[in-house]
């Protein structure tokens, strides 16, 4: 069933002003895919699930899960939760601790008035795709802390939902059980091919589960496609910096006629309509873009930029090294080896090819070089 939200938007008021949540969302999630609503904390995610939940109901707009509208604030519909069909998954595992990993699994398909005969083998085919089935005899309190979230998303899919719904559901996970169970999800969730809403601020899940993702910032839809396509071709610095770790360099520039100056660098424009009129520029570089070369010695026209190694982070198959250039800003490159050490003098090598023109409000600029992407995006350039 796909997913359909229109214009929605949502205001909270607390003390004398009110503050917009979720301002003029238009979103569609499409039959069996994995949308991913990715954002910094108190960008308005968790309540646009809240609102495709029914947990909230919205100030403006729709929600529609197929040709059904189940919420919509100019025609005073509100459908409540429990007859939407859908399933959600909370960052706390909300289990029932006096109940048994099969009675919490059972519990939605008890309350819903299923029938004694078939409650016991859905909950047995669910434990079975989780892979529980060898604890439904225990309490909430036996189990660590992945046992848990799989027994509450067997309780979730258990009757099989139109639309699953995860808020951070890994966030309480150590680093290795995450990943492992990142995976197990990601398989569950093509397995069942249901629509499914996933909440998280962290961008290795965002790219990693993902059919699409929609990046959030204050309320407002920033940019939404591909993972890939948010990677390679950001809408504004904002997305380029939120997407990528090490985030992207961001220096200062200009354009001059047809050349790009950017500390000490001056390297010719690839594209005519960015040719023309001087204008201050913002200059993006991913830290993979960047090689590192012993010495500071530069040749005008060249694409390097030369400065010191401020810093130098190891990280085994990989260093981060910090570098201090020009004009004080500082570059982060990756290399896959230890070859420089602190207060070394380097220059920064890059393929001109590679880099990411914004204009000096932080917008992506029209014709600006990055390497082709052949997925399609939607995008809304909401810098502010």
């Amino acid at each position: 069933m796909n997913l359909v939200l229109q214009n929605l938007s949502k205001q909270f008021r607390g003390t004398g002003r009110a503050v917009a949540a979720v301002n003029g969302i238009d979103l569609t999630g499409a039959e069996g895919e994995f949308l991913v609503l990715l954002g910094p904390s108190g960008c308005g995610k968790s309540t646009v699930l809240n609102l495709v939940a029914g947990l909230e109901k919205p100030d403006g707009g729709s929600v529609r899960y197929g040709d059904r509208v189940f919420a919509s604030a100019e025609e005073r519909i509100f459908v409540p939760p429990g007859d939407r069909n859908v399933a959600m998954v909370f960052q706390s595992y909300a289990l029932y601790p006096h109940m048994t990993v099969f009675e919490n699994v059972a519990f939605p398909l008890r309350v819903s008035g299923g029938k004694p005969s078939d409650i016991a083998p859905a909950v047995r085919e669910a434990a079975r795709m989780l892979d529980i089935e060898s604890i439904l005899t225990r309490r909430p309190a036996e189990l660590s802390g992945g046992q848990r979230q799989r027994v509450a998303i067997a309780r979730a899919l258990v009757r099989r939902p139109s639309v699953f719904l995860l808020d951070e559901p890994l966030s309480n996970l150590d680093a290795q059980l995450r990943t492992s169970t990142r995976s197990e999800l990601k398989r569950l969730q093509e397995e069942l091919g249901i629509t499914t809403l996933y909440v998280t601020h962290d961008q290795t899940e965002a790219m990693t589960l993902g059919h699409r993702v929609a990046l959030l910032r204050e309320g407002r839809l920033v940019q939404v496609g591909h993972p890939e396509a948010l990677y390679l071709r950001p809408v504004n610095v904002f997305a380029a910096t939120f997407l990528g770790s090490p985030p992207m360099n961001i220096l200062k520039g200009r354009i001059e006629s047809s050349r790009l100056l950017l500390a000490d660098a001056s390297v010719p424009l690839s594209h005519r309509a960015l040719n023309g009129a001087e204008r201050a520029v913002l200059i993006g570089i991913r830290p993979e873009d960047l090689f590192l070369q012993s010495g500071n010695a530069l040749t005008y026209g060249e694409p390097v930029i030369a400065g010191r190694i401020a810093a130098v982070e190891s990280l085994a198959r990989e260093v981060h090294y910090h570098v201090t250039v020009n004009g004080g800003a500082v570059l982060t490159v990756v290399q896959p080896d230890h070859r420089f050490i602190s207060g070394e003098l380097v220059t920064a090598r890059f393929d001109p090819r590679s880099i990411h023109l914004f204009d000096s409000e932080g917008r992506r600029m029209t014709g600006a070089a990055a390497p082709k992407d052949p997925t399609t995006e939607q995008a809304h350039s909401t810098l502010r």
